[in-house]
Protein backbone atom coordinates (compact mmCIF):
# COMPACT_ATOMS: atom_id res chain seq x y z
CA UNK A 1 0.00 0.00 0.00
CA UNK A 2 0.80 3.52 -0.65
CA UNK A 3 2.08 6.07 2.35
CA UNK A 4 0.86 8.96 0.42
CA UNK A 5 -1.46 10.64 2.24
CA UNK A 6 -4.89 11.28 1.26
CA UNK A 7 -5.91 14.66 -0.27
CA UNK A 8 -9.64 15.81 0.76
CA UNK A 9 -12.60 15.79 -1.53
CA UNK A 10 -12.45 19.76 -1.51
CA UNK A 11 -8.74 19.51 -2.47
CA UNK A 12 -9.23 17.09 -5.00
CA UNK A 13 -11.94 19.24 -6.70
CA UNK A 14 -10.11 22.09 -6.56
CA UNK A 15 -6.93 20.80 -8.43
CA UNK A 16 -9.50 19.73 -11.35
CA UNK A 17 -11.24 22.71 -11.69
CA UNK A 18 -7.79 24.68 -11.57
CA UNK A 19 -6.50 22.54 -14.50
CA UNK A 20 -9.41 23.21 -16.90
CA UNK A 21 -9.53 25.90 -19.03
CA UNK A 22 -13.13 26.34 -20.78
CA UNK A 23 -12.94 25.25 -24.60
CA UNK A 24 -12.98 27.75 -27.29
CA UNK A 25 -16.26 29.06 -28.85
CA UNK A 26 -17.89 28.26 -31.76
CA UNK A 27 -21.39 29.67 -33.50
CA UNK A 28 -24.16 27.50 -32.94
CA UNK A 29 -27.36 27.53 -34.81
CA UNK A 30 -30.10 28.59 -32.82
CA UNK A 31 -31.90 25.00 -33.26
CA UNK A 32 -28.99 23.11 -32.07
CA UNK A 33 -27.59 25.27 -29.37
CA UNK A 34 -30.21 23.56 -26.17
CA UNK A 35 -28.40 22.38 -23.16
CA UNK A 36 -24.95 24.25 -24.82
CA UNK A 37 -22.83 26.96 -22.78
CA UNK A 38 -23.06 30.34 -23.87
CA UNK A 39 -19.16 31.91 -24.48
CA UNK A 40 -20.24 35.40 -25.33
CA UNK A 41 -22.91 38.09 -23.81
CA UNK A 42 -26.54 38.24 -25.56
CA UNK A 43 -27.24 41.53 -26.31
CA UNK A 44 -30.64 42.65 -27.45
CA UNK A 45 -30.29 43.97 -31.00
CA UNK A 46 -33.68 46.18 -30.54
CA UNK A 47 -36.14 47.12 -28.46
CA UNK A 48 -38.41 44.57 -26.59
CA UNK A 49 -41.59 44.60 -27.71
CA UNK A 50 -39.88 46.61 -30.75
CA UNK A 51 -43.31 48.69 -30.90
CA UNK A 52 -46.03 49.72 -28.37
CA UNK A 53 -49.00 47.01 -28.69
CA UNK A 54 -51.98 46.29 -27.12
CA UNK A 55 -52.08 43.70 -24.32
CA UNK A 56 -55.87 42.61 -24.76
CA UNK A 57 -58.37 42.37 -27.67
CA UNK A 58 -60.22 44.84 -27.42
CA UNK A 59 -60.85 49.13 -29.23
CA UNK A 60 -57.56 51.50 -29.26
CA UNK A 61 -58.78 55.15 -28.25
CA UNK A 62 -58.30 58.34 -26.95
CA UNK A 63 -58.97 58.06 -22.99
CA UNK A 64 -60.27 61.09 -23.08
CA UNK A 65 -63.03 60.08 -25.48
CA UNK A 66 -64.35 57.81 -23.15
CA UNK A 67 -67.52 57.80 -21.99
CA UNK A 68 -68.86 58.38 -25.53
CA UNK A 69 -70.10 56.69 -28.56
CA UNK A 70 -67.03 56.18 -30.99
CA UNK A 71 -66.91 56.00 -34.78
CA UNK A 72 -64.78 52.73 -35.96
CA UNK A 73 -61.89 54.03 -38.05
CA UNK A 74 -60.54 50.72 -39.03
CA UNK A 75 -58.88 47.67 -37.60
CA UNK A 76 -54.39 46.36 -36.43
CA UNK A 77 -54.20 43.04 -36.10
CA UNK A 78 -51.49 41.51 -35.41
CA UNK A 79 -48.85 41.83 -38.43
CA UNK A 80 -51.06 44.48 -40.81
CA UNK A 81 -51.22 47.80 -38.59
CA UNK A 82 -54.03 50.74 -38.67
CA UNK A 83 -51.95 53.23 -41.11
CA UNK A 84 -53.79 56.04 -40.43
CA UNK A 85 -53.98 58.62 -37.62
CA UNK A 86 -56.20 58.31 -35.17
CA UNK A 87 -58.63 61.25 -34.55
CA UNK A 88 -61.07 62.64 -31.89
CA UNK A 89 -64.00 60.85 -31.24
CA UNK A 90 -62.88 57.17 -33.25
CA UNK A 91 -61.35 53.86 -31.84
CA UNK A 92 -59.73 51.21 -33.79
CA UNK A 93 -60.47 47.55 -33.57
CA UNK A 94 -57.80 46.07 -32.07
CA UNK A 95 -55.99 42.35 -31.45
CA UNK A 96 -53.77 41.35 -28.84
CA UNK A 97 -50.41 42.36 -29.96
CA UNK A 98 -50.69 44.75 -32.84
CA UNK A 99 -49.18 48.09 -33.19
CA UNK A 100 -50.86 51.15 -31.53
CA UNK A 101 -52.34 53.37 -33.88
CA UNK A 102 -51.00 56.65 -33.74
CA UNK A 103 -52.60 58.75 -31.81
CA UNK A 104 -54.39 56.23 -29.34
CA UNK A 105 -53.04 56.34 -25.61
CA UNK A 106 -55.09 53.57 -24.15
CA UNK A 107 -56.80 50.55 -24.97
CA UNK A 108 -60.18 49.64 -24.14
CA UNK A 109 -60.97 45.75 -23.57
CA UNK A 110 -63.99 44.54 -25.87
CA UNK A 111 -65.77 43.26 -22.54
CA UNK A 112 -65.82 46.89 -21.32
CA UNK A 113 -67.21 48.00 -24.37
CA UNK A 114 -70.69 47.75 -26.59
CA UNK A 115 -71.02 47.48 -30.50
CA UNK A 116 -73.30 48.59 -32.84
CA UNK A 117 -74.51 47.17 -36.18
CA UNK A 118 -74.15 51.23 -37.87
CA UNK A 119 -70.02 50.78 -36.99
CA UNK A 120 -70.00 52.80 -33.73
CA UNK A 121 -69.19 51.65 -30.52
CA UNK A 122 -69.68 53.19 -26.80
CA UNK A 123 -67.45 52.99 -23.75
CA UNK A 124 -69.53 53.69 -20.97
CA UNK A 125 -66.71 53.64 -18.44
CA UNK A 126 -63.54 55.49 -18.04
CA UNK A 127 -60.64 54.31 -19.52
CA UNK A 128 -57.31 54.96 -17.23
CA UNK A 129 -54.46 56.50 -20.02
CA UNK A 130 -51.93 54.02 -21.27
CA UNK A 131 -54.54 51.66 -20.27
CA UNK A 132 -53.58 47.86 -21.80
CA UNK A 133 -50.77 48.57 -23.92
CA UNK A 134 -47.14 47.52 -23.70
CA UNK A 135 -44.76 50.37 -24.51
CA UNK A 136 -41.58 49.93 -26.94
CA UNK A 137 -38.77 48.59 -24.39
CA UNK A 138 -41.04 47.55 -21.71
CA UNK A 139 -39.18 44.60 -21.65
CA UNK A 140 -35.95 45.06 -23.21
CA UNK A 141 -34.31 48.13 -24.29
CA UNK A 142 -32.26 47.75 -27.26
CA UNK A 143 -28.44 47.37 -26.02
CA UNK A 144 -29.14 45.71 -22.61
CA UNK A 145 -27.52 41.96 -21.93
CA UNK A 146 -29.97 39.48 -21.92
CA UNK A 147 -28.17 36.39 -21.08
CA UNK A 148 -24.38 36.17 -19.48
CA UNK A 149 -21.81 34.01 -20.59
CA UNK A 150 -21.43 30.69 -18.72
CA UNK A 151 -25.33 30.33 -18.81
CA UNK A 152 -26.54 26.59 -19.85
CA UNK A 153 -29.22 27.42 -22.89
CA UNK A 154 -32.60 26.18 -21.91
CA UNK A 155 -35.98 26.73 -23.79
CA UNK A 156 -36.54 29.95 -22.31
CA UNK A 157 -32.79 31.34 -23.37
CA UNK A 158 -33.43 30.27 -26.46
CA UNK A 159 -36.88 31.80 -26.76
CA UNK A 160 -35.13 35.21 -25.74
CA UNK A 161 -32.21 34.80 -28.30
CA UNK A 162 -35.33 34.36 -30.85
CA UNK A 163 -37.21 37.27 -29.81
CA UNK A 164 -34.53 39.65 -31.01
CA UNK A 165 -33.91 37.81 -34.07
CA UNK A 166 -30.48 35.78 -33.45
CA UNK A 167 -30.34 32.64 -35.88
CA UNK A 168 -27.01 31.50 -34.08
CA UNK A 169 -25.47 32.19 -30.45
CA UNK A 170 -21.22 31.67 -29.56
CA UNK A 171 -21.43 28.40 -27.57
CA UNK A 172 -18.18 26.61 -26.20
CA UNK A 173 -16.83 23.94 -28.02
CA UNK A 174 -18.49 20.17 -26.68
CA UNK A 175 -15.55 18.39 -24.94
CA UNK A 176 -14.28 14.85 -27.11
CA UNK A 177 -14.25 12.19 -24.49
CA UNK A 178 -12.67 8.71 -24.57
CA UNK A 179 -14.50 6.39 -22.24
CA UNK A 180 -11.78 3.23 -21.85
CA UNK A 181 -12.83 0.17 -19.57
CA UNK A 182 -9.95 -2.01 -18.20
CA UNK A 183 -9.90 -5.77 -17.17
CA UNK A 184 -9.44 -8.52 -19.03
CA UNK A 185 -12.58 -10.00 -16.83
CA UNK A 186 -14.93 -7.82 -18.86
CA UNK A 187 -17.60 -8.96 -21.71
CA UNK A 188 -20.02 -6.83 -24.08
CA UNK A 189 -23.91 -7.36 -22.87
CA UNK A 190 -25.23 -9.70 -25.10
CA UNK A 191 -21.98 -12.35 -25.19
CA UNK A 192 -21.81 -15.28 -23.64
CA UNK A 193 -19.83 -15.57 -19.99
CA UNK A 194 -16.92 -17.72 -19.67
CA UNK A 195 -16.52 -18.81 -16.20
CA UNK A 196 -14.66 -15.88 -14.31
CA UNK A 197 -16.17 -13.37 -16.32
CA UNK A 198 -18.47 -10.49 -16.08
CA UNK A 199 -20.35 -7.75 -18.03
CA UNK A 200 -18.89 -4.39 -18.41
CA UNK A 201 -21.01 -1.94 -17.38
CA UNK A 202 -19.14 0.53 -16.21
CA UNK A 203 -18.41 1.45 -20.00
CA UNK A 204 -22.73 1.94 -20.64
CA UNK A 205 -22.66 4.30 -17.49
CA UNK A 206 -19.88 5.95 -18.06
CA UNK A 207 -20.88 6.79 -21.71
CA UNK A 208 -24.44 8.07 -20.72
CA UNK A 209 -23.25 9.68 -18.03
CA UNK A 210 -20.46 11.85 -20.35
CA UNK A 211 -23.10 12.30 -22.60
CA UNK A 212 -25.91 13.77 -20.68
CA UNK A 213 -22.85 16.34 -19.20
CA UNK A 214 -22.99 17.31 -23.00
CA UNK A 215 -19.67 15.75 -24.09
CA UNK A 216 -18.95 13.97 -27.45
CA UNK A 217 -18.24 10.33 -26.46
CA UNK A 218 -16.26 7.55 -28.21
CA UNK A 219 -16.14 4.45 -26.24
CA UNK A 220 -12.41 2.86 -26.40
CA UNK A 221 -12.94 -0.95 -27.01
CA UNK A 222 -11.78 -2.32 -23.60
CA UNK A 223 -7.97 -3.01 -22.50
CA UNK A 224 -7.12 -6.36 -21.32
CA UNK A 225 -4.82 -6.77 -18.31
CA UNK A 226 -1.84 -6.47 -20.14
CA UNK A 227 1.09 -3.92 -20.82
CA UNK A 228 0.90 -3.26 -24.64
CA UNK A 229 -3.30 -3.34 -24.18
CA UNK A 230 -3.11 -0.54 -21.90
CA UNK A 231 -0.53 1.20 -23.94
CA UNK A 232 -2.49 0.68 -27.44
CA UNK A 233 -5.58 1.73 -25.64
CA UNK A 234 -4.24 4.89 -24.03
CA UNK A 235 -2.41 6.17 -26.93
CA UNK A 236 -5.81 5.93 -29.03
CA UNK A 237 -7.84 7.95 -25.87
CA UNK A 238 -5.20 10.22 -25.38
CA UNK A 239 -6.04 12.32 -28.43
CA UNK A 240 -9.59 13.53 -26.96
CA UNK A 241 -9.65 16.57 -24.23
CA UNK A 242 -10.65 14.18 -21.54
CA UNK A 243 -9.99 10.25 -20.88
CA UNK A 244 -11.88 8.70 -18.47
CA UNK A 245 -9.91 5.29 -17.65
CA UNK A 246 -11.86 2.64 -15.35
CA UNK A 247 -9.99 -0.06 -12.99
CA UNK A 248 -6.96 -0.46 -12.70
CA UNK A 249 -5.78 2.43 -10.57
CA UNK A 250 -5.41 0.65 -7.32
CA UNK A 251 -2.25 -1.24 -6.32
CA UNK A 252 -2.57 -4.98 -7.14
CA UNK A 253 -0.24 -6.51 -9.77
CA UNK A 254 -2.75 -6.13 -12.50
CA UNK A 255 -3.10 -1.87 -11.95
CA UNK A 256 -1.32 -1.41 -14.57
CA UNK A 257 -3.17 2.48 -15.46
CA UNK A 258 -1.13 4.71 -13.69
CA UNK A 259 2.21 3.38 -14.95
CA UNK A 260 1.29 3.28 -18.69
CA UNK A 261 -0.29 6.57 -18.68
CA UNK A 262 3.68 7.82 -17.22
CA UNK A 263 4.79 6.40 -20.04
CA UNK A 264 2.63 8.05 -22.54
CA UNK A 265 3.19 11.11 -20.85
CA UNK A 266 0.47 12.19 -18.66
CA UNK A 267 1.90 14.42 -15.49
CA UNK A 268 -0.34 12.53 -12.30
CA UNK A 269 -1.38 15.63 -10.48
CA UNK A 270 -3.11 13.57 -7.70
CA UNK A 271 -4.38 9.90 -6.17
CA UNK A 272 -5.80 8.66 -3.78
CA UNK A 273 -8.75 10.69 -2.09
CA UNK A 274 -10.46 10.41 1.47
CA UNK A 275 -13.92 9.16 0.45
CA UNK A 276 -15.53 5.96 0.41
CA UNK A 277 -16.11 4.89 -2.50
CA UNK A 278 -13.66 6.05 -4.78
CA UNK A 279 -10.65 6.61 -2.95
CA UNK A 280 -8.37 5.01 -5.27
CA UNK A 281 -9.40 8.00 -7.77
CA UNK A 282 -6.11 9.66 -9.84
CA UNK A 283 -6.17 12.83 -11.97
CA UNK A 284 -3.73 14.19 -14.10
CA UNK A 285 -3.48 16.22 -16.92
CA UNK A 286 -1.12 15.61 -20.88
CA UNK A 287 0.04 17.98 -22.71
CA UNK A 288 -1.27 18.20 -26.30
CA UNK A 289 0.69 21.02 -28.84
CA UNK A 290 -1.51 23.69 -30.20
CA UNK A 291 -4.34 22.31 -28.07
CA UNK A 292 -5.29 22.73 -24.29
CA UNK A 293 -4.19 19.40 -22.01
CA UNK A 294 -5.97 16.17 -21.79
CA UNK A 295 -7.73 15.87 -18.77
CA UNK A 296 -6.85 11.95 -17.47
CA UNK A 297 -9.06 10.95 -14.77
CA UNK A 298 -9.04 7.09 -13.67
CA UNK A 299 -11.97 5.99 -11.81
CA UNK A 300 -11.85 3.27 -9.45
CA UNK A 301 -13.46 -0.06 -11.41
CA UNK A 302 -15.99 -0.96 -8.80
CA UNK A 303 -19.21 0.67 -10.42
CA UNK A 304 -20.30 2.51 -7.71
CA UNK A 305 -17.28 4.29 -6.96
CA UNK A 306 -16.92 5.04 -10.78
CA UNK A 307 -20.37 6.78 -10.58
CA UNK A 308 -19.85 8.75 -7.48
CA UNK A 309 -15.92 10.09 -8.71
CA UNK A 310 -17.99 10.73 -12.14
CA UNK A 311 -20.55 12.82 -10.17
CA UNK A 312 -18.18 14.62 -7.64
CA UNK A 313 -15.33 15.24 -10.26
CA UNK A 314 -15.96 14.59 -14.08
CA UNK A 315 -19.33 16.01 -14.73
CA UNK A 316 -17.76 19.56 -13.04
CA UNK A 317 -14.79 19.28 -15.02
CA UNK A 318 -16.68 18.98 -17.94
CA UNK A 319 -19.11 21.27 -17.26
CA UNK A 320 -16.03 23.64 -16.92
CA UNK A 321 -14.86 22.81 -20.26
CA UNK A 322 -17.74 24.22 -21.72
CA UNK A 323 -17.54 27.84 -19.56
CA UNK A 324 -20.26 26.91 -17.10
CA UNK A 325 -20.41 29.91 -14.55
CA UNK A 326 -21.22 27.19 -11.80
CA UNK A 327 -19.52 23.96 -12.61
CA UNK A 328 -20.43 21.91 -9.32
CA UNK A 329 -21.26 19.93 -7.74
CA UNK A 330 -24.47 21.40 -7.05
CA UNK A 331 -24.79 19.81 -3.37
CA UNK A 332 -28.03 21.02 -1.46
CA UNK A 333 -29.09 21.33 1.96
CA UNK A 334 -31.42 18.52 2.83
CA UNK A 335 -32.35 16.54 6.22
CA UNK A 336 -31.50 12.48 7.04
CA UNK A 337 -34.64 10.93 7.82
CA UNK A 338 -32.83 8.15 9.53
CA UNK A 339 -29.45 7.63 11.48
CA UNK A 340 -26.40 7.25 9.95
CA UNK A 341 -22.88 6.25 11.45
CA UNK A 342 -20.08 8.15 10.69
CA UNK A 343 -16.84 7.05 8.77
CA UNK A 344 -13.66 8.16 11.15
CA UNK A 345 -11.34 8.58 8.47
CA UNK A 346 -12.61 9.56 4.97
CA UNK A 347 -15.98 11.30 3.97
CA UNK A 348 -18.57 8.99 2.75
CA UNK A 349 -20.98 9.12 -0.67
CA UNK A 350 -24.64 7.11 0.83
CA UNK A 351 -27.36 6.49 -2.23
CA UNK A 352 -30.35 8.08 -0.65
CA UNK A 353 -33.69 8.37 -2.25
CA UNK A 354 -35.57 11.44 -1.12
CA UNK A 355 -39.21 11.40 0.19
CA UNK A 356 -42.31 13.59 -0.05
CA UNK A 357 -41.16 15.81 2.95
CA UNK A 358 -37.68 15.94 1.76
CA UNK A 359 -35.60 13.92 3.67
CA UNK A 360 -32.87 11.48 2.82
CA UNK A 361 -33.26 7.75 3.36
CA UNK A 362 -30.06 5.27 2.79
CA UNK A 363 -30.90 3.11 -0.12
CA UNK A 364 -30.21 -0.80 0.39
CA UNK A 365 -26.55 -1.87 -0.45
CA UNK A 366 -23.80 0.86 0.07
CA UNK A 367 -20.82 -1.60 -0.95
CA UNK A 368 -18.99 -0.06 -3.89
CA UNK A 369 -19.81 -3.20 -6.06
CA UNK A 370 -23.79 -2.73 -5.55
CA UNK A 371 -24.93 -1.00 -8.50
CA UNK A 372 -28.88 -2.40 -8.38
CA UNK A 373 -29.07 -0.19 -4.84
CA UNK A 374 -27.35 3.00 -6.74
CA UNK A 375 -30.10 2.40 -9.48
CA UNK A 376 -32.82 3.17 -7.25
CA UNK A 377 -30.87 6.30 -5.68
CA UNK A 378 -32.18 9.43 -5.95
CA UNK A 379 -28.88 11.23 -5.09
CA UNK A 380 -25.69 11.10 -2.56
CA UNK A 381 -25.88 12.24 0.56
CA UNK A 382 -22.35 13.53 2.16
CA UNK A 383 -21.66 12.18 5.32
CA UNK A 384 -18.34 13.85 6.60
CA UNK A 385 -15.87 12.10 8.02
CA UNK A 386 -16.01 11.86 12.17
CA UNK A 387 -17.28 10.09 14.84
CA UNK A 388 -20.54 8.30 16.00
CA UNK A 389 -23.40 8.56 14.29
CA UNK A 390 -25.73 11.80 12.69
CA UNK A 391 -28.92 11.54 14.22
CA UNK A 392 -32.45 11.26 11.69
CA UNK A 393 -32.91 15.36 10.96
CA UNK A 394 -29.04 16.13 10.42
CA UNK A 395 -29.00 18.56 7.74
CA UNK A 396 -26.29 17.03 5.28
CA UNK A 397 -25.01 17.68 1.87
CA UNK A 398 -27.48 16.33 -0.89
CA UNK A 399 -26.38 16.03 -4.31
CA UNK A 400 -29.34 14.91 -6.73
CA UNK A 401 -29.33 12.56 -9.59
CA UNK A 402 -31.12 11.75 -12.27
CA UNK A 403 -31.70 13.25 -16.24
CA UNK A 404 -32.17 16.84 -14.63
CA UNK A 405 -29.17 16.81 -12.20
CA UNK A 406 -26.74 17.81 -14.82
CA UNK A 407 -28.00 21.10 -14.81
CA UNK A 408 -25.18 22.89 -13.80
Amino acid sequence: MSDRPLISVAAALELVLGHTRALAAEGVALEAAADRYLAEPLVASLDLPPFANSAMDGYALRHDDTRSELTVAGESAAGVPFDGLLGPGQAVVISTGAVLPAGADAVAPIEWVRESADGHVEVPRAVPERNAIRDAGSDVAAGAELLAPGLRLGAAQLGVAASVGASSLRCRRLPSVAVLPTGSELRPAGEPLLRGQIYDSNGPMLRAAAASAGARVTVVPRAGDTHPAHRAAFAAALAHDVVISVGGVSVGGHDLVRAVQRELGVEEVFWRVAMKPGKPLSFGVRERPGQQPTLVFGLPGNPVSALVCFELFVRPALAALQGAAEPGPAFVPARLGAPVRRNAERDELIRVQRGADGSLTPTGGQQSHQLAAAALADGLAMIRAGEGTLPAGAVVDYLPLGPSAGAC
